[in-house]
């Protein structure tokens, strides 16, 4: 027992000392690792269009850098554009054009910062810790990441015809002002634009409203493709016309009737593949009012009983029927009145008559509008 104490000590010695060189080791200092500097990724779905002088550009600012980390190191996004023939690369834009608009963006929301909850402590310094953070943070004046933006840029006269195309691209910067990936390019043309058209004919029916305007005449260049988008003037939005029209004529399903309708054109030069359109052209409007009937029930059957005859007939297609009205005369008199006081709903009606009577019946439907059906085609019957 005792040799093998002895011969464990040193043991034990050894493994003191050796833990006594490693916690050394652990504090040691060494150099200063380099600052974390993350660069936003490229902003998306860049698309312009230019109507008239003005060019609409629209851009989703990046959410997250370029290492895939998310939120980004965002500040704000610029916008740069360069006058050029194309084809023209996002590196060429950004180097030799100019900035034709800056994005600012709101900073992201602190993820440990939580919503307040309903029977909150108001009196917690949890919740006055909270307070005081928002406090603190800069008033929001720009867009939040991973949102849409607009811009609009000019067109001077000058400018227009000086070159072929105007291509656009976008970066974001980070708070060491360091840019990030840059976006795709996209192009418009700086041909003149197409004549303003006139103002747009509005006519409509039971199922559509129809927009029609004079065509458009080409200019000297062969090489142009002419087409047409429809707009509302009321609202900011994309034009009606998923894709350019080449027919002077649109035609919009969206009936709804005592519903405003306004509708303007405006006239789109195509030229190797890139697109200008013409200034909007004065809006039409049209109230659109249900004065169509619905078309005469068919079908119509009779079947005799003692003292009644009964009525069937088809049901209506109208999608805003109110019902049917039922007419009868029974002989010696020809001319047919109404027999229910109000539209019936049902296909069915059983009329109570003196026994050998012989009666003549039509149908007649009629719409939520009060608009009425002609009558449909007569039939007869004596009841038994």
């Amino acid at each position: 027992m005792r040799r093998s104490a002895a011969i464990s000590l040193p043991v034990c010695a050894g493994l003191v000392v050796s833990a006594a060189a490693l916690c050394v080791a652990c504090g040691k200092k060494g150099p200063p690792l380099p600052p974390l500097n993350q660069l936003p990724a490229a902003p998306t779905a860049l698309v312009a269009e230019r109507r008239g002088s003005t060019v609409d550009v629209r851009l989703i600012v990046p959410a997250t850098n370029t290492d895939g980390t998310r939120p980004a190191d965002l500040t704000r996004v610029d916008v740069y554009a360069l006058s050029a023939a194309p084809p023209v690369t996002p590196d060429e834009v950004f180097r030799h054009g100019r900035k034709v608009a800056t994005i600012l963006v709101n900073p992201p929301r602190d993820p440990d910062e939580s919503p307040d909850e309903p029977g909150d402590d108001r009196g917690s310094d949890e919740k006055r810790s909270r307070d005081a953070k928002r406090r603190s943070r800069p008033e929001a004046q720009g867009v939040d990441q991973g949102t849409g933006a607009q811009l609009h840029d000019r067109i001077d006269a000058a400018e227009a015809g000086s070159a072929p195309a105007r291509t656009y691209v976008g970066v974001g910067f980070n708070k060491r002002g360091r840019r990030g990936a840059l976006s795709t390019a996209t192009a418009v043309s700086l041909l003149e634009a197409p004549p303003r058209p006139s103002t747009p004919t509005v006519a409509y029916d039971e199922t559509s409203i129809t927009v029609t305007w004079p065509e458009a005449v080409p200019d000297t260049d062969a090489e142009q493709t002419l087409a047409y988008h429809v707009y509302e003037p009321k609202t900011t939005g994309a034009p009606l016309t998923e894709r350019a029209v080449t027919e002077p004529r649109f035609v919009d399903k969206r009936i709804e009737w005592g519903a405003e309708r306004c509708y303007a054109v405006r006239t789109v030069k195509i030229v190797a593949g890139l697109s200008v359109e013409s200034d909007l052209s004065e809006a039409a409007c049209v109230t659109p009012a249900d004065t169509f009937p619905p078309a005469a029930p068919t079908g119509l059957t009779a079947v005799a009983s003692p003292g009644a005859i009964s009525l069937l007939w088809d049901a209506s297609t109208a999608t805003d029927l109110a019902g049917y009205v039922v007419f009868r005369a029974i002989a010696p008199a020809t001319s047919l009145t109404p027999v229910t006081p109000s539209p019936i709903q049902e296909t069915t009606f059983t009329d109570q008559v003196m026994p050998g009577a012989h009666a003549t019946y039509a149908v007649q439907a009629m719409d939520k509008s009060g608009n009425a059906s002609p009558l449909s085609s007569p039939i007869q019957e004596t009841a038994r």
